[in-house]
């Protein structure tokens, strides 16, 4: 059995403890959006608070996913992973929410809106349902609507901080260093961005998959209700199902990094291209240079360099970043023109 997410009661969502918001470990925080208005529409009536949802609907075009009863609502590929178990549509954001109100019955198709942009979609919503923080945190609002559905195991770079509105949600949470135990696929075809587990969490192939018995040791489970919110830190995979005939999530992302950071996956691709064939003994040189300029920076790497000579093993900034960044964009022209 997965271990319970440590509980916090009683917080007001205005003044969050910097380390809840910057918590290394998951951390559910019961009823921290109790009040919000779209939780008590909720609590009314699935139609209530779809109702309330198309007061703010900015009759932008919306994009959604159908998937057929069959797949039980998991959102997925095919079985050779040549493609998906989904089928993508666009269309108005109210008739949407229409058609999953009439999908209720669990023998029904699977439909999915996901993350969509509270600004862009329902603006004003977040006039009603605030989620106050300091302005460092910069956070992005999205909202997840559905009937039921399971969504595979995948990870996010932002910090992500997520509020059940309506329905029922069940996270699964794992730590970063699972990564090997959950069978993540591949990286550059997916179903929505990240990388996700191949394993069916409900019907685990224990055969084809048995390190994923390492990772359910390591897993710890949120049972969530309209109201709560849970801290997802960065990179922690979790495991999301959706368990009622309308579910409903707004969440919050932000990153503590500077702004001229990019993301390491970009670093991880270039690694791959790069250094990732290479032959053993030069893959070990280069697992060296990574731990001693980046994994394990110290006084080794620069204090025997001049401070005005470092350039980049002095600390990064946004102007060392520019320079950097414009100097592997000109190296990789010249490498598109060879």
């Amino acid at each position: 059995m997965a271990e319970q997410v440590q509980e916090l009661h009683g917080l007001d969502r205005e003044s969050l403890p910097d380390d809840v918001l910057r918590s290394t470990q998951p951390v559910l925080l019961r009823g921290l959006m109790s009040s919000w208005p779209v939780v008590h529409a909720a609590r009314q009536s699935d139609r209530a608070v779809v109702d309330y949802l198309r007061r703010f609907d900015s009759k932008r075009t919306a994009t959604f996913l159908t998937a057929p009863p069959k797949v039980k609502g998991r959102f997925f590929y095919n079985e050779n992973l040549t493609g998906f178990n989904f089928t993508l549509h666009h269309g108005p954001l109210s008739a949407t929410l229409e058609q999953i109100l009439k999908a209720s019955s669990p023998s029904a198709p699977s439909i999915y809106i996901g993350s969509s942009l509270l600004d862009v979609y329902l603006p004003g919503f977040r006039a009603e349902n605030v989620f106050e923080q300091t302005a460092e945190l910069q956070e992005l609002a999205s909202i997840w609507i559905g009937n039921r559905s399971r969504i595979a195991a995948h990870r996010d770079l932002p910090t992500n901080l997520a509020c059940v509105v309506a329905g029922r949600r069940r996270f699964t949470l794992f730590p970063p260093d699972q990564l090997a135990n959950l069978y993540v696929g591949p990286i550059e075809f997916t179903p929505a961005g990240p990388a996700i587990s191949l394993v069916d969490f409900h019907e685990p192939d224990h055969a084809r998959f048995p390190r994923f018995r390492e990772a359910m040791a390591h897993a710890q489970v949120a049972e969530m209700e309209p109201g709560d919110a849970l801290v997802i830190p960065s990179m922690w995979f979790h495991h999301v199902e959706s368990l009622e005939a309308l579910n409903i999530l707004v969440n919050f992302w932000w990153r503590d990094e500077p702004a001229y950071m990019d993301s390491p996956f970009n670093t991880l691709k270039l690694a791959m291209v790069n250094i990732r064939d290479l032959p053993p003994e030069q893959r070990r040189i280069w697992q060296e240079i990574f731990r001693h300029y980046i994994f394990e920076p110290g006084e080794a790497t620069h204090e025997h360099i001049p401070e005005a000579a470092r350039g980049m093993l002095a600390p990064m900034d946004e102007k060392r970043a520019h320079e950097l960044r414009s100097a592997l964009v000109q190296s990789f022209m010249h490498q598109l023109k060879g």
